[in-house]
């Protein structure tokens, strides 16, 4: 190569030792390169990015971060990283030097300590991949850790959170990699990082429902898996993207992960099995070989460290299973979380849970519980006994992640009146929310929606509003003088092993409302209806949740209606 022209390709490409801060060690770092030069359109710079980062052009984000394979030691990631996690912070951005202030707090100077810091204990040891973060790095990640345990106390259980931290510090400086780490923990509308064992468990669960879509992997992963069972393999999924994936294949998956969330993972999962498969068919291959020798667990991590496709036809792989829509796997996760929740209520089996998942609730559970009896009108002529173990039970069946927020009185017919329209104005725009029901005759029962009432003014594609809205989660619930939860009946089908047969339509109708009514659970009846004035209502059986009418006689009197949100969710 003449030497204008090599000069030419090292004033393009950063230095290594340059691209990373200096608590990473860069001499274990390959750089790969997926094209020759030429070959492609040449990579965005974070300028040509940053106009795409608005709520309207997330599409287009999508698509472009998925198609610029930015080399490890781009200088992109120094800006795009932070960027993309700010997307998703909730509630006011923090201020400056608000995180060295906790620093100081946590351990009284910001002098980086000689001796080891303990760690928070939903750390798990055995996963505290540091990559190639030096010894002061990993003294950094460290500390970062333990300021967001202290932050977070709601926090039980979440392997995954030291490692993309770690990561994470490659490409920004500690403080800032505090702030995307708040911003994904707290992220509403997408999930980064699991919290609590259940949710974690739920995961691993869900990578195993939705790989029975791509029946030629998963079965033969279910042959080779022999009497360790298909269970313990896909239990360590995330493992084979955090801790076997070589650094460079991880970063263009985190590329993706900071913009679209866990979803990312659950493809790169699929795209790993399905590239395992096509090499291990062969009985005559060598990954074949080390499956029968070793074991598929050992044989999935070898092969995910030597992978054999490049970060782009990894990615390429991913983003190409058909079928598997953010909304397909938001209903198998949500319908994994209820049957493990229920099969804990029922049976008492000792799953992987974590302690918000326990019957017996949390001690902020109970300050919660303790907040929302002193508001609740309909414990009139029940004793304070039974009004506390009816809120324990209903405590009990709500989905982990909301049982550690705080309960809220958004709207009640004592205070505010008998109007469809005050409960609008009052409660629409909450998510979810809790309807209690008191009727003249004392029976107790109401519902669980996991939707805002404001989607009721939602429109199809078409233009239509939408007849019904919500989502499996809803349930139903009797509290006195029984006490019944009647979740929807996609989670029997789930748990019956069914999970992969569609639901009829009539079986998916949770939630309606208009200006004359509210409507909960359909198809072949109403679960709960209630008219405009919300004094008179009637309850039948409904395909939705298979329940029996919530009151013997069917239609009741409304003596008193209540709905509590929850603060912070």
């Amino acid at each position: 190569m003449p030497s204008a022209m090599l000069s030419a390709v090292l004033e393009e490409e950063p230095d290594l030792y340059e691209a990373f801060p200096p608590h990473v060690d860069p001499t274990g770092i390959t750089i790969l390169t997926d094209s020759p030069p030429g070959k492609k359109a040449p990579l965005k710079t974070f300028e040509e990015v940053q106009p795409l980062l608005q709520p309207g052009r997330k599409r287009e984000l999508k698509l472009l971060i998925r198609e610029n394979s930015w080399p490890i030691n781009s200088p992109v990631r120094a800006a795009l990283w932070p960027a993309l996690c700010r997307q998703h912070q909730h509630g006011k951005s923090m201020l400056d030097g608000f995180y060295w202030d906790m620093v100081t707090q946590v351990f009284g100077t910001v002098e980086l300590p000689d001796k080891p810091i303990m760690l928070p204990p939903f750390v798990e040891a055995t996963h505290c991949l540091g990559y190639h973060l030096t010894r002061k790095g990993r003294a950094v990640a460290d500390r970062v850790v333990s300021v967001l345990g202290y932050a977070c106390p709601d926090i039980t259980y979440s392997p995954s959170l030291y490692p993309i931290t770690a990561a994470l510090l490659h490409f920004m400086p500690e403080e800032e990699c505090y702030h995307c780490m708040a911003s994904l923990v707290a992220s509403k509308e997408k999930m980064f990082i699991t919290q609590t064992k259940l949710l974690n468990e739920v995961t691993w669960k869900t990578v195993m429902q939705i790989a029975k879509k791509h029946a030629s992997a998963a079965q033969h992963l279910s042959r080779l898996s022999g009497a360790i069972g298909p269970e313990r393999i896909y239990a360590d999924w995330q493992w084979w993207i955090l801790a076997a994936l070589p650094f460079p294949h991880l970063v263009r998956v985190l590329d993706c992960f900071f913009h679209e969330g866990i979803k990312v993972f659950y493809r790169v999962a699929l795209a790993i099995l399905i590239l395992f498969h096509k090499h291990s068919t062969n009985q005559n291959s060598e990954w074949y070989a080390e499956a029968t020798k070793n074991g598929v667990d050992h044989a999935i991590d070898k092969f995910c460290r030597n992978m054999p496709a490049s970060p782009t036809k990894l990615l390429r792989t991913a983003f190409s299973i058909r079928a598997l829509s953010s909304q397909y796997i938001s209903r198998v996760f949500i319908k994994t979380e209820m049957t493990l929740k229920s099969k804990q209520v029922i049976t008492g089996a000792r799953l992987v849970r974590s302690r918000s998942s326990d019957n017996l609730p949390t001690s902020q559970s109970q300050v919660n519980i303790q907040m929302m009896s002193h508001t609740l009108t309909i414990r009139e002529k029940l004793s304070e006994e039974t009004c506390k173990q009816m809120l324990f039970t209903l405590w009990s069946w709500l989905p982990v992640r909301i049982t550690m927020y705080q309960p809220v009185l958004l709207y009640t017919t004592e205070e505010h009146g008998c109007s469809l329209t005050t409960f609008y104005v009052r409660v629409e725009h909450h998510e979810p929310t809790l309807l209690m029901i008191k009727t003249c005759n004392n029976e107790v029962f109401g519902a669980y929606c996991s939707t805002r009432w404001f989607e009721r003014n939602q429109k199809d594609e078409r233009g239509n509003r939408q007849a019904y809205f919500g989502t499996g989660e809803t349930f139903l619930f009797s509290l006195y003088p029984e006490r019944a939860k009647y979740p929807w009946v996609g989670c029997a089908a789930l748990a019956d092993g069914k999970g992969d047969e569609r639901v009829a339509h009539g079986s998916e109708l949770f939630m309606a409302a208009d200006s004359k009514m509210i409507t909960i659970g359909g198809g072949d009846g109403q679960a709960i209806w209630m008219d405009e004035n919300i004094r008179f209502g009637k309850t039948d059986r409904c395909s939705t949740f298979n329940n029996p009418p919530l009151c013997p006689s069917g239609d009741f009197e409304i003596r008193v209606l209540e709905v509590y949100g929850f603060s912070g969710a």
